[in-house]
């Protein structure tokens, strides 16, 4: 894709003002042309963008008040004061600017007003002041951007939730070639702004000129996480055509981006196979493999009853030994009891967003529910799931399989077809420890009535000979139950080991991803770590471990670069132009009468037709 931005690289510091230049009666009222030097007045006249974009209101004071110099007009590129303070998040200019004649709607030469300026760099308090002053929210430059597409091609994702929770700008809008902000944000691979736009019900099916849906612009730009973003809640847009009769796997495929070709190949044939009502593969991932652990368990101790404890080839139990072989059948059928309970049980389901957004009012913020809501306010945007359409509790994860979001998800096990989440992790780890416990105590009476054949001869090989020629059913469970135990064992193990540590199986697989379990310095901290003692003991007692984290001082702050403007009147004739972006340069959108650039994501710039 040809950027949509040209680049400004050489500036110039601001320069001090050297005198004050008055008029010919002395009072300082503009310039009359006493100094003579029309390029000392251009260079005073520059000064005025210069302090605005600096934020130094004392010389802007002493520029308009006293020498009489204009707010209302551009610089030598064309751009406004008012706009270079908006871009430098100068809130005291703008608002000495916008009280002394400065128009909050004025457009340059590419139709952008100080509002578009605001949102390259996320400026929310001057975007605060300019719509309080009368700014349009829904103001269009010359290629159709509003300032969500602006917000959005800069990943600017707490400016957008601000524009469109508080001043319910349109997250939905097309630009003029039918782009909304999810498709630039699909192609610039913002995975912030994904999640809030789709948070806010924007259509991730909506098709641009070209035919393109955001799901195409992912797969072409060869963003794996974007296109699994965007397909979470809905695959109906893998079937999508664009104008070239491409969908969004072939189109990855054509541009060898192997991964996510396989990707969404697969979603979009097991989308099919579920979409069959009649399909057993489509029915399978929900029915999950609880029946088959259940018949295994249940043929296992029928075998250890019929084959161990009740053999007529074995000697007889004693009353003491006859105690511990039944133990193991009643800890078993206890674990069964557990294991039903966690396979039918409520994991932690988190209540989904049923609410109508297409019913509010339009004058009504569409997140005025969830506007001071302190996961958005703190930049936390991965807490916001974009199926349930709710922002979840920190520890909680919206599982694939079950389509719902899980309070405290520890992992979905489909022995038990369902989640392990906070509601049922007690009746899981009881369960396996039930059924552990039956394994040895079974294992144990099974190998005792082996070797304690009065019949059997001396020596290993003839020993294990005899068993299975006479005791086929008990060697059988043996062996078997050996098998089971290290599995199993080995579950409980990292179970125990999590519950001691207060951190779950999905934090533990993803501990370099999530933020939160770091620390200011960058180090991994476990903030819910409270000590093995107290986190086993409210396990034990509550049934889950809680969610309350050890406070920390941090002091995380990150310093904003100063952004400087041109002063360099020969530069007026370059292709230079602003605003400056995040890489510390200073674009602007291309004028498309004057350049043959592309004005966004078009496949004639990103791949071969």
């Amino acid at each position: 894709m040809s950027s949509e931005i040209k680049v400004v690289e050489k500036v110039q510091p601001l320069k001090q003002l050297g005198g004050v230049v008055t008029n010919g009666n002395g009072n300082g009222q503009g310039y009359n042309g006493v100094v003579g030097d029309y390029a000392y007045y251009a260079s005073l006249r520059n000064d005025v963008y210069c302090a605005a974009a600096y934020g130094d209101l004392g010389r802007l004071r002493m520029l308009v008040e006293y020498l009489g110099f204009s707010l209302k007009e551009r610089d030598a590129l064309g751009y406004y004061a008012l706009q270079w303070a908006a871009l430098n998040n100068r809130t005291d200019i703008t608002q000495y600017i916008i009280e002394h004649g400065g128009d909050v709607n004025a457009k340059d030469q590419s139709g952008q007003t100080a509002l578009h300026w605001s949102a390259v760099r996320g400026s929310i308090q001057v975007a605060e002041v300019l719509l309080q002053g009368g700014a349009s929210v829904d103001a269009a430059d010359v290629n159709g951007y509003r300032i969500t597409h602006v917000a959005t091609q800069y990943g600017q994702t707490a400016f957008l939730y601000y524009v469109v929770s508080k001043w319910n700008a349109n997250p939905d809008v097309p630009d003029n070639e039918g782009r909304s902000p999810l498709h630039w944000a699909a192609y610039k691979g913002f995975m912030d702004c994904i999640r809030l736009l789709l948070y806010l019900d924007a259509n991730r099916g909506c098709q641009d000129r070209e035919g393109c849906t955001p799901l195409h612009w992912a797969a072409i730009k060869g963003n794996l996480e974007a296109c699994t973003l965007l397909l979470q809640g809905s695959q109906e847009g893998l079937a999508v055509t664009d104008n070239s009769g491409l969908t969004p796997a072939q189109l990855a495929s054509e541009k060898n981006h192997r991964k996510i070709a396989f990707l969404l190949g697969n979603t979009q044939r097991l989308h099919e196979y579920r979409s069959n009502g009649n399909s057993c593969l489509g029915k399978l991932p929900k029915l999950g493999l609880a029946p088959i652990l259940c018949c295994v368990i249940v043929v296992h101790l029928t075998t250890y009853i019929h084959s161990v404890i009740t053999a007529s080839n074995l000697p007889k139990l004693t009353a003491g030994f006859g105690i511990l072989a039944w133990l193991g059948v009643f800890l078993s059928s206890a674990g069964l009891i557990w294991f039903y309970r966690c396979s039918s049980k409520d994991p932690g389901y988190i209540k989904m967003n049923v609410s109508d957004h297409q019913n509010l009012k339009e004058d009504e913020p569409l997140l005025k529910i969830e506007a001071n809501h302190p996961a958005l306010l703190a930049g936390n945007w991965s807490q916001l799931c974009t199926t349930c359409k709710i922002i979840k509790p920190l520890r909680a994860k919206h599982c694939s399989t079950c389509d719902r979001c899980v309070e405290q998800f520890d992992h979905h096990c489909p022995w038990v077809s369902n989640c392990v989440g906070k509601k049922n992790k007690w009746d899981f780890f009881l369960f396996i420890v039930l059924e552990v416990m039956a394994m040895v105590i079974t294992g144990v009476v099974a190998m005792t009535r082996i070797l304690t054949d009065p019949m059997a001869p001396a020596g290993f090989s003839p020993m294990f000979s005899n068993a299975s020629t006479h005791h086929i059913g008990a060697l059988t469970f043996l062996i078997m139950d050996i098998f089971y135990f290290f599995g199993a064992s080995a579950l409980v193990v990292s179970q125990a080991t999590q519950i001691s540590r207060n951190i779950t199986t999905n934090e533990m697989a993803n501990i370099m991803r999530y933020s939160y379990l770091r620390g200011a310095d960058g180090q991994l901290r476990n903030p819910y770590d409270h000590g093995c003692w107290k986190n086993c003991s409210n396990f034990m007692i509550n049934g889950y471990n809680e969610d309350v984290p050890i406070a920390e001082d941090s002091a995380n702050s990150e310093e904003t670069g100063m952004i400087q403007i041109p002063r360099d009147s020969n530069l007026q004739n370059s292709n230079s132009h602003a605003p400056m972006g995040r890489n510390g340069h200073i674009p602007v959108h291309v004028n498309s009468s004057n350049t043959n650039a592309h004005h966004g994501p078009v496949h004639s710039s990103v791949q071969p037709r």
